[in-house]
């Protein structure tokens, strides 16, 4: 079958939350006395996907998600701290293939759809700061749910008239999108970014490690 349109996570798979992450929150809590060798992120996404259980603004998740880290961590955050935090995601930086690949997807004739758990501000504040070339996004902020919950693929199949067939979604997150792409039974494509192992019982359609490769094989097809 081929594809006609395109869903993408954002962070993680377009832009660089790693990266975002070690900065602007790991950046404060080392300064507060964390040791220089320990890595935020990984405890950052676990208690981020358990914020994510109830709807809130995302605002709201990265500024308790910080904190409740800081305390993990046995390190002070300052309120004030969370709050520039939660303020720093548009200032991520997007992976080196991210521009380019979502541009000439767009010049082969595929519609491309950001489906994240974000608040619409800040995501049309980061495709404008990092030239994102997209035809339409639907947020946590629209459907008033996080992802792995069905609202943004529910949304999505609402607004576009497409069918799942037609439909390829590429993630970064096993957690929030390529598990419940599965039980929804919608092609994906795990864009391997960080070269995890594939989790047991997981089986995405595609697997890459990047964009352009996931890119040529469209292209190809």
């Amino acid at each position: 079958m081929k594809f006609t349109h395109l869903t993408f996570d954002c962070y993680g798979t377009l832009i660089d939350w790693r990266k975002g992450i070690e900065a602007h929150l790991g950046g404060p809590l080392r300064k507060n006395g964390l040791s220089s060798g320990v890595s935020v992120f990984p405890l950052y996404v676990k208690l981020e996907a358990e914020e994510e259980g109830q709807y809130k603004s995302y605002r709201e998740i990265l500024r308790d998600t910080a904190v409740k880290v800081a305390e993990r961590l046995e390190v002070s955050i300052a309120e004030n701290e969370a709050n520039v935090f939660a303020a720093s995601v548009p200032s991520w930086p997007p992976f080196g293939d991210t521009a380019e690949s979502l541009k000439e997807l767009g010049k082969r004739g595929y519609k491309r759809v950001i489906l994240s758990n974000i608040d619409k501000d800040i995501l049309k504040e980061t495709i404008l700061r990092n030239s994102l070339d997209v035809d339409g996004y639907i947020t946590a902020e629209d459907v008033g749910s996080y992802k792995p919950s069905p609202g943004h693929w529910n949304r999505f199949f609402d607004a576009y008239k497409t069918r799942k067939e037609a439909t390829l979604h590429v993630a970064q997150s096993i957690f929030h999108d390529i598990i419940p792409c599965s039980k929804l039974a919608i092609p994906t494509a795990w864009i391997n970014r960080y070269n995890e192992a594939t989790p047991p019982a997981v089986n995405p359609t595609y697997v890459f490690d990047d964009l352009k490769s996931l890119m040529r094989l469209l292209i190809s097809s």
